[in-house]
């Protein structure tokens, strides 16, 4: 069997002190972040697998991960205030995009589905998983998790998927797509400080976003919302815009064109 090719941090990402740890197996690449947030381990670090066994997505869904697709979760201590650290998921959902677009020769049915998936032409191509963990010693461990199609994509998912090789370009090796995200989310992390510089990473966000001006249905825990994709707010929550005026919604799921 073939050997692996490399993962390699972007040298942007190493001037700004990221670690890389790679695996050619583990359970889930969150998993592991988590693991070493606990045991101590640094903020800034890199956990990428070439294939999970226990990949995850959002609301404990079952992420298929086989060889020949990104897996990557990075660890960050401290990153944002408690309060505004699940904006990291919007950083991340711009880093991931631009990096992407690169790929794609900037095509721009590249999209951001709110909050956290990337599609292509309407179809999945990646997700963001973003989690916490208070830290023994006080702090707050963050773990963003990166899921991207390069080669392949479940089929039954219920709703369409696709891949980086079915994009219609060149297509790109789950390292070189590493190599790009990395030097992004080093350079958006930066603008973002800490939650002073969200409104730069919102405006990007909204600028490379789907659906905004469509009818979209978001389904939360507690009810389904229908309406018109207004805007998101200074937070990142989604606005909808319906016969009861405008809601805003901190969490859910969205489809677009229903």
């Amino acid at each position: 069997m073939a050997a692996f090719q490399p993962f390699e941090l972007a040298l942007s990402a190493i001037s700004a002190g990221f670690r890389l740890r790679v695996f050619e197996t583990i359970g889930s690449t969150n998993d592991a972040a988590l693991a070493a947030a606990r045991a101590g381990g640094p903020g800034r670090s890199w956990f990428v697998a070439h294939a999970q066994t226990a990949g995850r997505g959002r609301h404990g869904r079952t992420w298929i991960s086989p060889p020949g697709n990104l897996y990557a979760s990075l660890l960050l201590l401290d990153a944002a205030p408690i309060d505004v650290a699940p904006q990291l998921g919007f950083v991340a959902g711009v880093a991931l995009a631009r990096a992407l677009r690169a790929l794609v020769a900037e095509d721009a049915r590249l999209k951001l589905k709110w909050p956290n998936d990337i599609l292509f032409d309407g179809a999945k191509l990646g997700g963001i998983l973003l989690e916490a963990t208070g830290l023994p010693i006080g702090g707050l461990a963050s773990v963003i998790g990166i899921g991207v199609n390069c080669n392949s994509y479940p089929r039954d998912l219920g709703y369409p998927a696709t891949a980086l090789s079915e994009s219609g370009t060149v297509a790109a090796t789950p390292q070189e797509v590493f190599l790009r995200l990395s030097g992004e989310i080093a350079d958006w992390l930066g603008i973002f400080s800490a939650g002073r510089g969200f409104g730069a990473i919102r405006r990007e966000w909204l600028a490379l976003a789907g659906g905004i001006g469509e009818q979209i249905k978001v389904a939360t825990p507690a009810r389904h919302f229908e309406g018109r994709f207004e805007t998101i707010d200074a937070s990142g929550r989604l606005l909808l815009q319906n016969e009861a005026g405008v809601v805003a919604i901190d969490a859910g799921d969205v489809i677009v064109g229903h």
